[in-house]
């Protein structure tokens, strides 16, 4: 329960409850005018408050934004986990809540002491987990489209600023229908994660609409191909990149590959030389040969003839003797075969030297290109790896491609079944809850009846959108008659919590429910508010305009005992919660 609200402001009017029904008045001063009226007294301001310090976000429109607040703190003490805790926050500073006193030992998390205050702090998101924690069992950890305290807590201290009354199974009027489902389930008992499987749904249908529109328009491109066209892409691209995986997992990286291709590519320009130097030796040999064998030496009449003709032209020359001439010529011819058969074996003994060093080259490059072979080149390795890289980025989105298009021609069939199953689920689920659907449906009926004959009954059906709540009446539903029936489901969801052990302990409800309702019917909610109250053991906390309260009381049903110390009017500039007057 809430023990007590306060403030830093000094003209704040701390309010002060205690267990069962509580009644916060905003009375009319005498001497008001009807322009003084009390809609600006403060009353929903509360539910703000509340609100504020208990996890609640700072929205843009906040009341705590206004210049004369944000600059102070407002705190809640109430009950938590069987132990009184006082929590304090300020729009300033809105990411922390100050724990202000009491235990708080059996929090999942723990405060931290703030080194420049020395004051315990929690951040508002931890304090939120502490929160769902104990009062409605959550995991530390929200699941996606799973229950959340913010939208459990907000069906207990519902808001008039966004239309919390219009509707008893929404407590926001932009509350998405998968929440709606998934909280009331989660409170009253049912499989909660069948709406949330829904919302899945509804979410991969939201996906592939928008991808069949996409594509039927042309702004995917060439990227949404058919299925079958893709399969085969896909099919041709895999291979590829296995065979290249494969090569890359053979391959061997030789450091030594550039020294070793170096040498081999020298080895084979020396063969090249020495294989060019050995023929032009072998034609040297062939030249001298031939040479060899087509030079002899003159006849002996042809050199009688030459030494006669010497003797006639030369007479007064000394002429030797014939032989003697003829052995001189004989000697020069001897002398010049010696020479060129020693060159011709000096060529050989080359070309015998140079095939010798070919024949060492060759068996070395031998050796250099099967280590090459069987080796590679770490740039080279590199090169494979980034084209297998390539490849299977290529695979990768052809395969996502795939998806897609299989997504795009099945995805609404499978959609379909999808559905039909959790409505299975659904309905067994209901089944074997009967028990539990037959206490809300009694619960919601006994509520009813005590305000009208004829207000309506609770329905929970199963439907291919989930689960559905409604309220079906007879005849015209009236504005208070819609409220009222507010004011029944409310009442029903702390019965279940009461008995189920969780919630927060607290009702709240603003005067805005009982706009429209009939006196006599609001003083039969208030009686019954009371009486659940004080038997299930809530505090059920109401704000309402003075002249609204019903003059005619069943029995001995008694408001005064109910109402709290402190009042608000707007009749005067000091007269509202805040105590002075802003915005």
């Amino acid at each position: 329960m809430i023990h007590r609200i306060y403030s830093s402001l000094p003209s704040f009017k701390n309010l002060e409850f205690h267990s069962g029904l509580n009644f916060v008045l905003a009375e009319k001063t005498p001497g008001a005018t009807e322009r003084q009226t009390r809609n600006r007294a403060g009353k929903s301001s509360i539910t703000e408050i509340i609100h504020f310090l208990m996890a609640g976000t700072l929205e843009k429109n906040s009341i705590f934004r206004d210049v004369h607040l944000k600059n102070h703190s407002f705190g809640l003490e109430f009950d938590l986990g069987g132990h009184m805790v006082a929590m304090e926050r300020e729009a300033e500073n809105r990411s922390v809540l100050t724990v202000a006193g009491g235990e708080y030992n059996h929090w999942p998390v723990q405060p931290s002491v703030d080194m420049r205050t020395g004051k315990n702090m929690i951040k508002n998101s931890l304090w939120k987990i502490v929160l769902g924690k104990i009062l409605f069992e959550l995991p530390e950890s929200e699941e996606k489209y799973g229950p959340t305290f913010r939208s459990l807590f907000s069906y207990f201290v519902r808001r008039q600023s966004v239309r919390g009354f219009t509707d008893p199974f929404r407590q926001n009027e932009k509350q998405q229908p998968y929440d709606q489902q998934v909280a009331i389930s989660y409170l009253i008992g049912l499989d909660w994660t069948i709406p949330q499987k829904w919302q899945s749904i509804r979410e991969q249908e939201k996906s592939l609409k928008a991808l069949k529109k996409a594509a039927r328009e042309g702004a995917l491109g060439d990227i949404i191909s058919t299925t079958s066209d893709l399969r085969t892409k896909l099919t041709v691209a895999e291979a590829r990149a296995e065979q290249l995986r494969r090569s890359t997992a053979e391959f061997k990286v030789l450091q030594e590959y550039r020294e070793l291709e170096q040498e081999a590519s020298d080895l084979t320009r020396q063969i090249n030389r020495l294989v060019d130097e050995n023929t032009m030796d072998r034609q040297l040999i062939d030249d001298i040969e031939e040479s060899l064998q087509e030079e002899a030496p003159p006849p002996d009449t042809k050199l009688e003839e030459v030494y006669r003709e010497a003797g006639v032209v030369l007479p007064a020359l000394a002429l030797k003797r014939f032989e003697d001439v003829r052995a001189f010529h004989q000697s020069v011819l001897a002398n010049r075969r010696s020479y060129l058969r020693g060159e011709i074996s000096a060529s050989r003994r080359q070309i015998e030297h140079r095939e010798d060093t070919i024949k060492k080259h060759e068996v070395r490059r031998s050796q250099i290109m099967g280590i090459l072979q069987s080796h590679g080149a770490l740039d080279h390795f590199t090169r494979l790896q980034q084209e297998l890289a390539r490849l299977e980025t290529d695979v990768e989105n052809l395969r996502q491609r795939h998806a897609t298009a299989e997504k795009l021609e099945t995805g609404k069939t499978d959609l379909d079944l999808e559905r039909q199953q959790l409505l299975r689920r659904l309905r067994q689920d209901h089944n074997e809850q009967s028990d539990i659907l037959r206490m809300a449906i009694l619960a919601f009926e006994e509520i009813s009846n005590a305000l009208y004959e004829d207000a309506g009954s609770l329905v929970i059906s199963e439907s291919l959108n989930g689960p559905q709540f409604e309220v079906k009446i007879h005849g015209k539903r009236s504005s208070g008659v819609s409220n009222m029936q507010v004011f029944c489901f409310d009442m029903m969801l702390m019965r279940f919590c009461a008995e189920r052990g969780i919630g927060p302990g607290f009702l709240f409800h603003d005067s805005h429910l009982f706009d429209g309702v009939d006196e006599r019917q609001v003083a039969k909610a208030l009686q019954l508010g009371a009486k659940m109250a004080d038997s299930l053991g809530f505090q059920y906390i109401v704000t309402m305009n003075e002249d609204a309260l019903p003059t005619e009381l069943p029995g001995d049903f008694d408001l005064e005992q109910y109402i709290v110390p402190t009042r608000l009017t707007d009749a005067t500039e000091d007269g509202g919660l805040f105590g002075i007057r802003f915005g």
